[in-house]
């Protein structure tokens, strides 16, 4: 199941993708008259039984004629897929060549750092570059948004507690980033955490640890990995972050970047990203994530 958020006037609601177009879960449950989660925060945390009823409403759904709640896709406007996570974590030289590209060793456990919610961006928004900044270089990340609280668990069973999966873009101020040894402050800009469009039900992944990424601006591609390059697997990251702070439904989790951003190149060729660019990640099952700098 691929669920989404896109705003309603004032208002953010809860959608399904589907080949018909996208499910108004508000409206249908109204018009259905079939009790299923409202809210993206609902759904996940309602878990299995949370998604079988929002399985039968699509199904439901779908059986109708020419419903006023199935939207084009095309003309709404996204939100972020979380509206309100407790943490945004993120794991730094995550990807091995791109731990190589930028000359730094190799990490031995996962180096985490932090966004905040007013990072948050959806799909489709215009993310503005910082007046402090004009370092800004992108980073195509697999987000993970955790599904069940996590406390103390296992590799083994890591995965278990896995809501779904979504696109991100690390945006990252360098010069922010370098000024001090907390990296916070070049990550936490306003719109820096840009997820979407979609989260897609674990169910629907088959390997998180084996999907191509790319990263491309206006067009042209930059990065071009895949994650079984990542140094620390998703069920490491998850297991290692629960023995350190309890996880809870809702929570997004970053998995580093690969080999490609600006700084990876030498310094007289780097070109960071400016007013007008359009960034676009692809991840593998999941789909594309574009925002467009101003």
């Amino acid at each position: 199941m691929k669920l989404l958020q896109f705003k309603h006037f004032d208002e953010i609601r809860l959608g399904l993708k589907t080949e018909a177009g996208i499910i108004d879960v508000k409206a249908a449950s109204e018009a259905l008259q079939l009790s299923v989660p409202f809210t993206m925060e609902s759904a996940i945390a309602g878990g299995d039984s949370a998604r079988a009823q929002l399985e039968t409403l699509c199904e439901t759904a779908l059986t109708e004629n020419g419903p006023s709640y199935i939207l084009n896709e095309a003309i709404l406007a996204f939100a972020p897929v979380v509206s309100r996570p407790q943490k945004i974590i993120c794991v730094g030289l995550n990807y091995r060549k791109h731990a190589e590209e930028t000359k730094a060793e190799i990490p031995t456990s996962p180096i985490l750092f932090n966004k905040f919610a007013n990072a948050l961006s959806a799909h489709g928004d215009h993310v503005e570059l910082p007046l402090t900044s004009n370092e800004v270089d992108y980073e195509a990340e697999l987000a993970i948004i955790i599904g069940k609280t996590a406390k103390n668990i296992e590799e083994t069973d890591a995965l278990s507690y896995v809501y779904g999966y979504s696109c991100a873009n690390d945006l990252s101020a360098r010069n922010l980033q370098r000024r001090t040894s907390q990296w916070m402050l070049g990550k936490s800009c306003d719109g820096f955490a840009p997820i979407g469009p979609y989260i897609v039900t674990a169910d629907e992944v088959d390997n998180p640890d084996n999907l191509a990424i790319s990263c491309s601006v206006n067009g042209i591609q930059k990065q071009n990995s895949s994650t079984s390059d990542m140094i620390f697997s998703c069920s490491a990251i998850i297991s290692y972050v629960s023995k350190h702070m309890t996880l809870v439904p809702g929570d997004i989790i970053l998995t580093g970047t690969p080999e490609g951003v600006v700084l990876g190149y030498p310094r007289d060729q780097r070109v960071y990203l400016q007013s007008g660019d359009t960034v676009e990640v692809a991840i593998e099952q999941l789909g594309k994530l574009t925002v467009q700098m101003t």
